[in-house]
């Protein structure tokens, strides 16, 4: 039983892997964007119903306009790397919301939310390409679709656990199963939203270089959430996102490719 178990992971885990074409790398993702688009329009949909949408203001226009600039910058670079097909399906939205949250996030499928809160620190529309830029690259990397596939992966691992330790005492179960969790979490799925939060910065900086602002500011908007978020808090290891220091740090070994990337795609105009 184990060993068909094991076998069913392994074929899985070769079927699922996929070649994202924004970052030419193989991924895990056992989850299509046909089946992710519908229900990430409705959910973006049934949110904007349930909340406060700002319109008409200075500040609501500033979230189109860099909103537009992205979304040209990110399929200029599809072209670029020969993957125009890639944004078919996607149906681009910018929205600001009224929310005290310093946050934004961006739905599979271009659909996009800034919260009000999040403006005071992004200040100006360098800050705020850097904040939709980066949100835009979860997106566009598929990381969504990727923390999914890696949940659903780390629940088969518990399942031929449970099964390879079914004859042991409840207790030794017990201890098999909070290893295993603490382990998978703190080993596994931690260091891979990092990985995707780095990814996605790497992606950010191209896309806002190429819808024209100067990468060197998300520096200095990554150094203003630095000082916002107060405390050390959760130590990196522990933590779903790169510490100020080393996403600071990453962010300026990144920044000259970027810019270099910008000219060779061109600026959006």
């Amino acid at each position: 039983m184990k060993k068909y178990l094991l076998l069913g992971i392994f074929s899985a885990l070769v079927v699922a892997c996929a070649t994202n074409p924004i970052t030419g790398k193989q991924n895990l993702n056992f989850v299509s964007n046909s089946e992710l688009f519908p229900t990430s329009f409705q959910q973006y949909s049934t949110f904007l119903t349930e909340n406060k949408v700002i319109t008409g203001t200075a500040d609501a226009k500033r979230v189109e306009l860099v909103g537009s600039r992205i979304k040209a910058a990110a399929e200029k670079y599809l072209i670029y790397l020969g993957q125009s097909q890639y944004l078919k399906d996607y149906r681009w939205e910018y929205k600001l919301v009224e929310n005290k949250e310093v946050n934004a996030w961006c739905l599979p499928g271009g659909k996009i939310v800034v919260y009000s809160g999040i403006l005071p620190v992004t200040q100006n529309e360098s800050g705020l390409a850097t904040v939709m830029g980066h949100e835009v690259s979860h997106a566009l990397a598929n990381h969504g679709a990727q923390r999914m596939s890696a949940a659903q992966l780390q629940e088969i691992g518990g399942q031929v656990l449970g099964a390879a330790t079914s004859g042991k005492s409840a207790q030794t179960q017990a201890i098999f199963s909070q290893a295993y969790g603490m382990g998978t979490e703190v080993g596994v799925m931690l260091p891979f939203s990092r990985s995707n939060e780095t990814e996605a910065d790497k992606i950010g900086l191209t896309l806002m270089a190429i819808a024209g602002y100067n990468p060197d500011d998300a520096v200095t908007f990554w150094s203003r959430m630095a000082a916002n978020s107060g405390a050390a808090g959760t130590p990196e290891f522990m933590s779903t996102h790169p510490s100020d220091a080393t996403r600071i740090a990453n962010l300026k070994a990144l920044i000259p490719e970027a810019k270099a990337t910008a000219l060779k795609v061109g600026v959006v105009r």
